[in-house]
């Protein structure tokens, strides 16, 4: 019979579950819920929330045995989910289910169940007489960019913890990844005029541009594909870029005024990720000055609408080893999916993605992950506590 999670994993995993943290809403509730947790633990933490205070970020260090915060290793997972709209479920998304030896729910694999295997260790953790500390960094909005972690690693270098790894519970089935491709994300809004379709000379084609636009950026996109560079490690070997958007006009007969185009790349680590945005923001500004030129009203806005790097840990880190040492499962592979490593890894913090579920039932109808992969997880962080304590 496959390993099955301890109750209490579970009921810590279910807890979380039960709020609502889709990243349009808050997620203070839930940020409330695990102070209390580490609270009871004797653990202190720091919230660091967003701008509004609608939402934050948490970080935890349980010193070393000695009293030392510096060094140790980060354990980092986010606390946002996905939308559910218009997805069929067969049970409430947000009321976890066990069946068939799994757990359905909405974040159940990306990536409460990791969370909730370090909620369930917080006692553990907080007895434990550690050789080096371990920091907890529970993170907001990953969903929509990663951007809750850029001010959540400001606030682990700010306090000179340098950590000498960091582990990112995201769903790997358990596989040490030390690579996956950047994710950025931009929308460009084309500002015509409109005129009636029969006197076009009085007008300016904001959707005739933004289609250049888009060509542009499928030709961008063929050029990688053809020519790299390339990368064997990843499923698609190569920086992929495609838009994915396009909205404009009002009417058959009306020279649209507006036009927009969301589009996306996910670059090599080879890739210099800010020169390629430089190159589209470049082809934007480019037709601006053609659209100015007819009608000097008209332009081209550029806008980043998220953005997080990639990351590229040598395979000869410590925290490569130390984490297949723990029961990760050792690999070559690398994701294309984005995650918050490249944030840790930009400040010079050595990190991997490992973590219980698969990439394939998150953001899914029915999202689940296998019991076995909780237990595996728990193994895991149970490992990591023995390796650094002194006992």
């Amino acid at each position: 019979m496959p390993a099955q999670p301890a109750e209490a994993t579970i009921s810590e995993i279910t807890d979380l579950i039960t709020f609502d943290t889709t990243s349009r809403d808050s997620n203070l509730p839930l940020i409330e819920h695990v102070e209390a947790r580490l609270e009871a633990a004797g653990i202190t933490f720091l919230r660091i929330p967003n701008p509004e205070g609608t939402k934050a970020n948490l970080l935890a260090t349980i010193p070393a045995g000695d009293g030392t915060k510096t060094g140790g290793v980060v354990l980092s997972g986010h606390t946002d989910v996905v939308p559910v709209d218009g997805q069929d479920w067969s049970s409430d998304p947000f009321t976890p289910e066990i069946r068939d030896g799994k757990l359905y729910a909405r974040g159940s694999a990306d990536m409460k169940s990791f969370v909730g295997v370090i909620l369930s260790r917080l006692e553990t953790l907080a007895a434990a007489k550690l050789r080096e500390p371990i920091h907890l960094a529970f993170s907001y909005d990953e969903e929509i960019g990663c951007v809750g972690a850029v001010s959540l690693v400001e606030a682990i270098t700010e306090a000179q913890l340098a950590p000498r790894g960091c582990v990112v519970g995201e769903p790997t089935s358990m596989r040490v990844i030390r690579g996956h491709k950047s994710m950025n994300v931009f929308r460009v809004d084309f500002h015509g005029v409109a005129a009636h379709s029969s006197l076009t000379p009085e007008g300016v084609n904001a959707i005739a541009y933004a289609s250049e636009f888009v060509a542009f950026v499928h030709a961008v996109a063929a050029e990688f594909r053809t020519e790299g560079p390339f990368d064997e490690a990843y499923v698609v070997p190569f920086t992929s870029i495609t838009a994915n958007t396009f909205s404009g006009g009002i009417a058959v007969n009306t020279i649209p005024a507006e036009a927009s185009v969301q589009f996306e790349f996910r670059s090599l680590g080879s890739v210099d990720r800010e020169e390629l945005i430089t190159r589209f923001r470049a082809e934007a500004e480019r037709l601006g000055r053609q659209m100015a030129a007819e009608n000097d009203t008209a332009g081209v806005d550029f806008t980043i609408e998220a953005g997080a790097p990639g990351c590229e840990t040598p395979a000869d880190a410590d925290i490569v080893d130390l984490a297949a040492n723990w029961g990760g499962i050792a690999t070559d592979d690398k994701v294309t999916y984005g995650t918050e490593a490249g944030l840790f890894s930009n400040a010079g913090i050595p990190t991997v993605v490992c973590g219980p579920g698969d990439i394939a039932q998150a953001h899914a109808p029915d999202e689940f992950i296998e019991l076995e992969q909780i237990a595996a997880c728990e193994s895991f962080i149970d490992a990591l506590i023995a390796d650094l304590s002194t006992d």
